[in-house]
């Protein structure tokens, strides 16, 4: 049978699979196929895995119908080695003493392993994976689960087709056989159909209701949902997030509008929209204006003969019920001032180390006034600035934000400006926790930059200053979230903001407030470490942006260096420097300069005179004169494009100062000369960005 190949065929049926875990399901279980197959030198021409709410697919394409037979040399213990050690080989192996050849003091040994069935190998590759699946979460059922033993599945398991080309594949899990048979929809096919194999699996079940592909169903919720809203007029809110979800719900989607009682609008939209994806899995509708439609698009997983009408009714029902609760929440919360609210946030507490969140409150407020009074954030009103900070965590006591966590901050928004706050104030109140994640808006209002950083450089420095810092893939108070986004803030906003004294404040603040003395110690010690992990975040945030690690490393390393911007504008200019031609040649140079000075453990000293200089001593230092003060100047004035282009004059001179002259002389006076000439070559290209950390 060499060369010949067959597809394999492996649906898992089960109760319905959460669509979260669908995803994950499918890459497991192509990935645990496919190490597998690899152990026994086999590689699929292609792995297929699909899923639907009750089902889990996989098509391995062609597979060997039997193994290759191998030939393996196996390295034994030494001929000298204890009895046992052999015996435990041969047992091993299989081999027989004769077989053994000595080498050099060392037993060899050729095993031959012969070609195996494919059919053979499969079933215990199949229990063997299902047996240890990586499911989040999974469960044992029936009279079997009072055993540890029994067999445990994201949701009860029913059924197994195991088919290599049209041969079914024995495999026996629990009391489930493998054979050729599934079922179709729930409703619309509940029968047995019979699978031939691979070549009409898919084709079989969508005759009977069901889209195997994954794929195929996002693009029918997606187009279909686009094309229902459209057909009333309306546009679709777009979220992919619910296209994959829906997809996950459903084995025969069919997209649905509905319309709810445009009353229910006076309600904020963020709610409504809310309301409508978390606990229905709708989408949300617009007019043309963008304005929020009273409409809603459901998916049934049903073609259903009245063409969805009772489907739509019922969903509609149980959305009225929704909003209606909502509505309760929301006129329930305006009729207590957010004030009256803020006081209630002295009874909460943060973290047992850093007080309530009424403390957090006053630290964010002091904060926030003082970026905007040192002119960090500028066009901002310090009054309405602090006003804000005062209000921004309110809503955390309210109803809405207990029914909807994720709407912490909008409803507070929505409610400072019901209670005539100014819109300055509600706008940063609504959108200080933004950027919440990548991709996500960077506020750009004044007072709500300030809100926002203040904020989460607050949540840093207090949770640093208590020795409660992320420690390898943990990071329980998401600061390095906050630092991504403390980072976008700046950068977004060319913030000019001196970081270190920013924290120290912050550490000094807290320590303060909690009764503490500022201990000098420990914020010098805790600052810088703050400033480290900044810059840790800084290589993650600007990896996207194709900006080197390396060179981010060079500039912090220069020290004294926290003003995000201005280190980001000197970086830019640094990658575009050493990228060129230039640059890539002045890196070799000043590496090998400073390979000779640290060998030599050289420190300049007084200069010497009296001596003839060699030309190109000379000319190194005449360009030493004219670009060390030019390229100076220029860091001085940020023009760090303009310090690149001073040191760029350096190239040559030095290339010739390598070519021509030799550094370490026999005679000790020219030796000290040259090498004090090399530390003032190396110390000047240090002066826009540590060399020694750029890599290359």
């Amino acid at each position: 049978m060499a060369g010949v190949s067959a597809d394999f065929l492996l649906e898992l049926r089960s109760e319905e699979i959460p669509a979260r875990m669908q995803a994950g399901a499918r890459n497991d279980l192509a990935r645990l196929v496919a190490q597998e197959l690899d152990a026994l030198g086999v590689a699929a021409e292609a792995i297929d895995v699909w899923s639907t709410p009750r089902r889990l697919a996989l098509v391995a394409r062609g597979l060997p119908l039997e193994t290759q037979a191998v030939s393996e040399e196996l390295k034994g213990p030494r001929t000298s080695a204890p009895e046992q050690a052999l015996d435990g080989f041969l047992r091993k192996t299989g081999l027989t003493r004769e077989r053994l050849e000595d080498r050099d003091g060392v037993y060899f040994g050729v095993v031959e392993r012969p070609g195996q069935a494919m059919r053979d190998l499969l079933g215990p590759i199949v229990e063997r994976i299902v047996a240890g699946f990586p499911w989040p979460k999974s469960m044992r059922w029936g009279a079997a689960s009072e055993s540890t033993a029994s067999l445990r599945w994201v949701r009860p398991l029913h059924g197994i087709v195991a088919l290599l080309g049209e041969d079914i594949v024995p495999v026996q899990i629990d009391d489930i056989a493998s054979g050729a048979t599934t079922v179709g929809h729930r409703f619309h096919h509940p029968g047995p159909i019979t699978i031939g194999g691979a070549h009409d699996y898919a084709q079989k079940l969508r005759a009977c209701h069901v889209i195997v592909d994954q794929e195929e169903r996002e693009r029918i919720v997606r187009d279909g949902a686009a094309k229902a809203a459209a057909d009333a007029k309306l546009q679709l809110v777009p979220d992919e997030g619910l296209v994959v979800e829906n997809a996950g719900l459903t084995e025969w989607p069919v997209p649905l509008l509905g319309r709810f009682d445009p009353d229910y609008l006076d309600v904020p939209r963020e709610v409504i929209v809310l309301t409508m994806r978390t606990n229905q899995k709708y989408f949300a509708c617009t007019d043309d204006l963008g304005v929020l439609a009273p409409a809603f698009v459901c998916v049934a997983n049903i073609d259903a003969k009245d063409g969805g009408e009772a489907i739509v009714e019922g969903n509609r029902r149980v959305l009225a019920a929704r909003l209606a609760d909502a509505r309760f929440f929301w006129e329930q919360d305006l009729k207590v001032s957010l004030e009256e609210q803020a006081v209630k946030l002295s009874g909460i507490v943060f973290h047992e180390k850093l007080g309530t969140i009424a403390d957090k409150v006053e630290r964010v407020a002091k904060l926030a006034r003082w970026l905007v009074e040192e002119g960090v954030v500028k066009d901002a009103d310090a009054g309405q600035v602090e006003r804000a900070a005062r209000l921004a965590k309110a809503d955390l006591v309210t109803g809405m934000v207990g029914e909807f966590p994720e709407l912490q901050g909008v409803v507070g928004g929505y409610i400072a400006e019901r209670q005539g706050e100014p819109k300055a104030v509600a706008e940063a109140i609504r959108d200080h926790y933004k950027p919440a994640g990548q991709g996500d808006n960077v506020p750009t209002s004044p007072a709500t930059i300030a809100l926002a950083l203040a904020d989460r450089l607050d949540s840093i420095s207090a949770f640093f200053g208590v020795e409660l810092k992320p420690t390898g893939s943990k990071d329980p108070f998401a600061l390095r979230r906050a630092a991504i986004s403390s980072i976008e803030l700046i950068v977004r906003n060319s913030l000019r903001l001196p970081l270190i004294t920013a924290v120290r404040g912050t550490l000094a603040n807290r320590a303060g407030q909690s009764g503490e003395a500022a201990d000098a110690h420990r914020l010098d010690r805790t600052a810088p470490d703050i400033l480290d992990f900044f810059a840790d975040r800084l290589k993650v945030q600007q990896r996207d942006a194709g900006v080197r690690h390396d060179l981010i490393d060079a500039v912090f390393a220069l020290g004294g260096e926290d003003d995000l911007v201005r280190l980001l504008a000197r970086v830019k200019a640094l990658q575009s420097f050493v990228e060129g031609e230039d640059g890539a040649d002045l890196l070799t140079a000043y590496k090998r300069a400073a390979n000779i000075l640290k060998k030599e453990k050289w420190e300049s000293t007084a200069a010497s005179g009296g001596q003839e200089l060699e030309p190109e001593e000379a000319a190194l230092i005449q360009a030493l004169d004219a670009a060390d003060p030019q390229a100076s100047k220029a860091v001085e004035a940020e023009d760090f494009t303009g310090a690149m282009r001073a040191l760029a004059q350096l190239r040559r001179p030095i290339d010739a100062f390598f070519d021509k002259v030799t550094v370490n002389d026999p005679d000790a006076a020219k030796r000290e000369r040259r090498l004090n000439l090399l530390a003032r070559f190396r110390d000047a290209v240090n002066r826009v960005a540590d060399f020694s950390k750029i890599e290359g």
